[in-house]
């Protein structure tokens, strides 16, 4: 899981993980969280989603972290916005309609920088992580997210045996290991994505997705 790999992706257009539409679960559940209009959101490893656009139309401030440049200009560019463009020692942040996303790290962000963030959205970015990044991502990441914040998290989970990741499976536990110290972890939903559905995963015999509320103490 070097950075090449998701670069790779990127240049060969290999991003399946990609959806043509804004996370149905986001928007059933984020209204729940109750986060106030006008605050702002953390999208990690955030690609191109949809979801950054959909937050900023509904009234909120998007903070967004990816890899690939690639990523990066074909977001504004299918929004049709050109973005400000500015060099700081997290990356190189493009600004515009709303939306912020540095083209970094995720790692190299620091409290000072996530302060601001009053809520974050992960759809695609801890199921992207082997195991020992998974660990690193809540560990370090999400703790330099400030007291009050609150999140949304969907993951997968099927048997890890019957296929290498990404995506990989996170199950309920792992999630409550991963996050539980810091956070209040609620789970809201989970449900069975069928074959031929447009989320489902090649080669398991089974796949959920689950939804979780996420609370920082």
């Amino acid at each position: 899981m070097h950075p090449d790999f998701w670069q790779q992706r990127w240049a060969e257009q290999q991003i399946g993980f990609h959806q043509a539409t804004p996370t149905p679960l986001l928007l059933k559940h984020w209204p729940a969280l109750g986060v106030p209009a006008g605050a702002t959101v953390f999208v990690p490893l955030a690609g191109k989603s949809l979801d950054m656009a959909w937050l900023a139309g509904q009234g909120y401030r998007v903070l967004g972290v990816e890899l690939s440049q690639l990523a990066v200009d074909a977001f504004f560019a299918e929004h049709g916005l050109v973005p400000e463009v500015e060099e700081t020692r997290y990356g190189r942040h493009h600004r515009a309609g709303g939306i912020e996303l540095i083209r970094g790290d995720a790692f190299g962000l620091d409290a000072g920088l996530l302060a601001g963030c009053a809520a974050v959205f992960d759809r695609a970015a801890l199921i992207a992580l082997p195991p020992d990044l998974r660990r690193r991502y809540a560990g370090e990441l999400y703790a330099r997210l400030p007291a009050g914040c609150r999140g949304l998290l969907v993951t997968l989970e099927y048997p890890q045996a019957e296929r290498d990741g990404p995506p990989f499976s996170v199950p309920e536990e792992e999630v409550r290991g991963l996050y539980g110290a810091d956070w209040t972890v609620d789970l809201l939903e989970r449900r069975a994505i069928p074959p031929g559905h447009p989320g489902h995963v090649a080669g398991v015999s089974r796949l959920d997705t689950a939804v979780f509320t996420l609370h920082r103490r």
